[in-house]
């Protein structure tokens, strides 16, 4: 044993010329990385991301179960949960490819050549046969965009609540997941036509967010407002059966976008890509704080007290605000970036009123208008991103997204019926469609 130790010390200093010429064909620290290291620190991200977005599936639930009426409460949690579902299989099937050809085009730069399921990487793979060991796993990928294809689902629920049938709804969210939210997506995200025009949407603030707006306007204008909603003129407030459960879904959500700004950094192998997602990080919630005081204010001055719901969606707005470009603004910027988005819902709701959309949680002023706007504010931040572009991209959306959504919507309407009868509606979806109550307790006296 002794003779093991004296015989360590002058090992190492043999080995020590080798140690140098090693070091030397090494990565260079702070400068790039081992490709073994960017694989697994990107799908470790995108992991990580994932399942932050996916716990905003719970801050969507807890903010609609919040914000309709007892009677309806059980119907939204069921249309999340199974959303969520359906989206999960339907973007398996047929989305995914759809969304990322990888230059296999049907119609170049519009059209994915790519239809069938997703495959992952076979099990316990290798450097050599990884799909792409420059970038990440195939499985941390899928999981990491299947959360947004389910985000944009979530955002058409609570606009629609209180009135819709169920089986209608999920029809339309298997069409929402399966193509038309991969299909746009693909035009920016997959390298289609509107990447190449230099439209710039880091995150979402269109590819997601106004999607789910303007398919959610889409079917509001054809379902018509909840009865008793507008009459004699007058807009007849329905107050939601829980505001902790609304707020408890804010912060969830709040918390889950920094998965969903953060990874969409696409890289955690550097020093200069960790460092990016904590400047996102900042400025995410920078937005959000400036959406909620901005709303808080503005509510104040307006109704002379600050409303609660308007600043739980100013918060909201602020973040979807910001999801277009979090990267390059300052702290500064984002807050105020998030601080327009809230004023903006604080006019956008009543303004739906106003023209006789029911929007039953704010989802069209938070997710379409904040999108718009958000949108808009890149190019105050990122030199690359021109007002042009910027346009082209929300109009093509937009137009896209609420043509086929609209009759996608009258079909249903025309075939299977869109809405429950005015009985069930007067007495509560969570009886007519379900056939249970959220607080049963309540209901007995």
């Amino acid at each position: 044993m002794k003779f093991l130790k004296t015989l360590a010390p002058v090992a190492a200093l043999i080995a020590l010329p080798s140690l140098g010429l090693a070091q030397d064909d090494a990565p260079a620290p702070g400068v790039n990385a081992a490709t073994d290291t960017v694989f697994i620190f990107n799908s470790l991200l995108f992991l990580i991301g994932g399942f932050l977005v996916f716990w905003m599936a719970a801050g969507f639930s807890m903010l609609e179960a919040g914000l309709v009426r007892s009677k309806n409460v059980t119907m939204q949690l069921m249309k999340n949960v199974a959303l969520f579902s359906f989206a999960a299989i339907f973007y398996y099937l047929i989305g995914y490819n759809l969304m990322y050809p990888l230059g296999t085009w049907g119609i170049e730069g519009i059209l994915s050549g790519v239809w069938g399921p997703a495959v992952l990487e076979a099990v316990g793979v290798t450097a050599d046969a990884a799909d792409d060991y420059s970038y990440a796993s195939t499985g941390s990928d899928f999981f990491f965009q299947l959360m947004f294809c389910a985000t944009t689902a979530s955002i058409v629920s609570g606009t629609l609540a209180e009135r819709i049938k169920l089986w209608p709804f999920m029809m339309f969210i298997v069409v929402l997941t399966a193509i038309i939210y991969p299909l746009q997506a693909s035009w920016k995200w997959g390298g289609g036509f509107l990447d190449e025009a230099g439209f710039l949407d880091f995150a979402g603030s269109t590819v997601v967010h106004s999607v789910g707006g303007w398919a959610a306007l889409a079917g509001a204008l054809l379902l018509g407002p909840r009865i008793g909603k507008y009459k004699d003129g007058r807009v007849t407030p329905f107050p939601g059966s829980n505001l902790a459960l609304a707020t408890l879904g804010t912060f969830i959500l709040w918390l889950g976008w920094f998965g969903f700004n953060g990874a969409s950094q696409l890289a955690m192998g550097t020093v200069g890509d960790v460092a990016d997602i904590s400047r996102i990080f900042a400025n995410t919630n920078a937005a959000a704080a400036g959406g909620a005081v901005a709303a808080m204010i503005l509510t104040q001055l307006l109704y002379k007290k600050p409303d609660l719901t308007m600043v739980l969606n100013g918060a909201l707005a602020g973040l979807v605000s910001i999801t277009a470009e979090p990267l390059t603004p300052t702290l500064g910027a984002a807050t105020l970036i998030g601080a327009i988005g809230g004023i903006l819902v604080v006019f956008a709701v009543p303004f739906l009123d106003k023209i006789k959309i029911d929007d039953v949680v704010g989802a069209i002023p938070v997710h379409l208008v904040g999108g718009i706007w958000g949108t808009l504010a890149v190019v105050f931040t990122n030199g690359d991103a021109t007002l042009g572009a910027q346009l082209y991209g929300i109009v093509v959306v937009g137009i896209f997204t609420f043509v086929v959504s609209f009759v996608l919507w009258f079909i249903l309407k025309m075939v299977v019926g869109i809405r429950v009868s005015e009985e069930d509606e007067i007495n509560g979806l969570d009886m007519a469609e379900l056939g249970m109550e959220a607080y049963p307790e309540f209901s007995k006296g």
